[in-house]
């Protein structure tokens, strides 16, 4: 192991319990030990126990598994309520520690207005009589009870309304109970979800989302009251030594319902502000935590919690550092942490330990890769939340994801085996065959290493020197680290099979090909614009390879993914971009987390890049666009160059066939996930 890594590895303690080194796996909703979504009520789920014994077996320190909601989301069941999910969970925690790890159980109060309420859901709340029918099944108006009466922050459409102090009490009872299970099963301790991220606690304890006059609201100690309530229960219940973790967010980031404050920007703070985190800190030690679990953000500037690539690598480092001033217990810090940067800051005291999620999900063994110093294996998180936490939103949508999706979070888009060990799989094949693939980009390669890990003789052929395909022009712009990351491991990964590689062939027949099976990964191709003046555009792709360049006043038509991307990519460069879109949103998709898109949504209001929504473009000229808007009014904007941003199409260079599968963009176009998840459907089947 590298020497710059050896603070990492030191052990430390959170009350009385030891922890072998200051590595810490964060929770991800969806990860539960106690089930998420996919069954009625709580029970102990297999999937994540096998999920987590992967994790300990590979050196992590400290495990909190994904949010257990105190009442179940659907049957609204309490989690103590049944024991025989404890008992084998008791099994399952003798296993964690043979392994050496530690595990806290993470216990959420409840969601509040952030409760990401799909939008089918949205008419039934708003309809009392259906509303009250469904109650026993999924109770709405409990799932969503927040401080006071606020606007839900997926939906206009639905205002929650206000918990009651007997529902209050309860929680705080449920939360004694169920760590009374807990400790008595061997967990090692329990974190309380949280004071963070614009959750439930978290809107009680800030002014702008409690208004509340009752013991709960008003004064800071009031606002406060409820995260104090529990863990004063916890410790009555279990004793002063049984450690309770707080899931904190330090400053929420937030100018407005909905509105984030992006990196950089001067703003006033409607959330908790560092002065009053600094004395919030030190007044929930007080109260008996015994450890900070730390970022920034809530679900308002939610690129805090779950930063995107266009976030900072170690974005809340400082404000955790910061706050681990006011405080003497242990203080995790989380949010796309690199280990050299978080081994320095442990080693400097600026923080206790460093927290990881995601990454674990891309590469479950990438603690021990650090350790066995093959740094250049671990396939990198691309924070892309394609699978992991892909709720979408935007304008006349709540909750874009769907059922499945919801119940089936804390997947991977880069490896389907992630908690879906029962359905992908590497099974050798029971007949051995020739396998050509056609494409040498991530769908192209992926097939390929999947096939050859089964038995078969593969061979892949790339009419371009390099492999990648489309993704080199992806992963090109500067924010893209973790891309052109990845796609070197891909590099590296695909040469340790016993695959052929043919770089600069174009097959141009399937007739030359000697292969009982093929696979047609050869992309897709970009939309025409129908516009006079078209050919005077530059298509994404060609920009973002830099075969042609923007000017100073560059306007990107369409804004998707990839164009406001490139209009981001654009302003950092010093330039003025310009975004037409014809949708009434930025982003209107259901493969982008709100996340991702509210980033950028945020960022181009903070830094007053021109967007024009409902708009479309009539003519290219030289040094203009002509525009239309919804209402028909034409209008001029002035443009020294134009960027095409306006989608592709499947382009495979064959049809489907009884030996010809077809993958990636070139069966349908759509994100990594989409892509590697088709590869493995069809490589598993040959």
């Amino acid at each position: 192991m590298d020497a710059k890594y050896e603070a990492l590895f030191t052990p430390w303690k959170i009350g009385n319990v030891e922890i072998k080194n200051r590595i810490v796996m964060c929770p991800m909703g969806g990860t539960s030990l106690f089930g998420w979504m996919e069954h009625t009520g709580n029970h102990f789920d297999r999937e994540a126990a096998r999920f987590f014994i992967e994790k300990a077996k590979n050196n992590v320190g400290l495990i909190i598994p994904g949010i257990a909601p105190i009442k179940s989301t659907f049957m609204n069941q309490w989690l103590y309520q049944n024991k025989k999910m404890f008992e084998e969970l008791k099994v399952f925690m003798d296993e964690i520690h043979g392994y050496g790890a530690r595990l806290f159980v993470q216990i959420t109060a409840g969601m509040g207005r952030s409760w990401a309420i799909p939008t089918s859901m949205v008419a039934l709340h708003n309809a009392p009589v259906l509303r009250d029918i469904i109650k026993p099944i999924i109770n709405i108006p409990y799932q969503s009870a927040s401080p006071s009466p606020l606007p839900s922050r997926w939906s206009d459409k639905m205002t929650t309304r206000a918990m009651t102090v007997k529902e209050i009490e309860e929680i705080v009872d449920a939360f004694a109970k169920t760590a009374v299970l807990c400790r008595e099963a061997g967990v090692d301790g329990v974190e309380v979800h949280a004071v963070h991220e614009g959750y439930l606690l978290d809107q009680f304890s800030m002014e702008y989302t409690n208004k509340r006059t009752d013991q709960y609201g008003g004064s800071f100690e009031n606002r406060y009251r409820f995260a104090v309530d529990i863990v004063k229960a916890i410790k009555t219940a279990c004793g002063a030594d049984y450690p309770v973790s707080l899931r904190y967010s330090v400053v929420s980031k937030v100018k407005d319902f909905g509105v984030g404050a992006v990196p950089g920007e001067e703003y006033t703070e409607i959330g908790r502000d560092m002065e009053e985190s600094e004395k919030a800190a030190r007044y929930l030690q007080d109260a008996g935590y015994d450890m900070l679990n730390a970022d920034n953000g809530s679900y308002d500037s939610w690129y805090w919690a779950h930063p995107p690539m266009y976030m900072p690598l170690n974005c809340n480092l400082e404000d955790v550092a910061h706050i681990k001033k006011f405080v003497d217990i242990p203080v995790v810090c989380a949010g796309r942490m690199e280990p050299e940067a978080g081994a320095q800051a442990i080693a400097e005291g600026k923080i206790d330990a460093m927290g990881v999620a995601r990454q674990f999900l891309a590469d479950d063994q990438w603690v021990s890769k650090l350790i066995e110093n093959r740094m250049e294996d671990i396939r990198p998180c691309i924070c892309c939340h394609n699978a992991c936490f892909n709720m979408a939103h935007y304008k006349g949508v709540a909750n874009a994801q769907t059922i499945y999706d919801a119940s089936h979070i804390a997947r991977c888009a880069l490896d389907p085996r992630v908690m879906q060990s029962d359905k992908y799989k590497l099974i050798p094949a029971g007949k051995k065959k020739k396998i050509a693939v056609i494409g040498g980009g991530i769908g192209g390669m992926e097939a390929a290493i999947v096939a050859a890990r089964r038995g078969h003789t593969v061979a892949l052929y790339e009419k371009s020197d390099r492999l990648g395909g489309v993704f080199i022009a992806a992963a090109a712009l500067s924010f893209k680290e973790k891309d052109r990351a990845l796609i070197a491991w891909y590099d590296r990964e695909i040469r340790k099979y016993p695959i052929e590689l043919h770089l600069n062939t174009e097959v141009r027949g399937l007739e030359e090909l000697d292969a009982d099976e093929i696979i047609i990964a050869t992309g897709a191709a970009p939309n025409r614009l129908p516009v006079p003046g078209a050919e005077r555009g530059i298509e994404a792709v060609d920009f973002l390879l830099g075969k042609k360049p923007a000017g100073e006043k560059p306007l990107i038509v369409g804004g998707g993914l990839t164009g406001c991307e490139i209009a981001y990519e654009l302003f950092l460069q010093g330039k003025r971009p310009t975004i037409v879109e014809m949708q009434n949103d930025l982003i209107v998709s259901d493969k982008v987390c709100l996340a991702n898109s509210s980033f950028l949504r945020d960022f181009f209001s903070a830094n007053q890049v021109p967007v024009y929504l409902e708009t479309r473009i009539a003519e290219i000229g030289e040094n203009s666009v002509t525009a239309v808007d919804r209402n028909g009014k034409i209008f001029t904007l002035e443009a020294d160059s134009v960027i095409l941003s306006v989608g592709y199409h499947p382009a495979p260079m064959a049809r489907k066939g009884r030996r010809i599968h077809i993958v990636g963009d070139a069966y349908r176009v759509g994100s990594l996930r989409t892509v590697i998840w088709r590869a493995w459907d069809v490589a598993m089947k040959l």
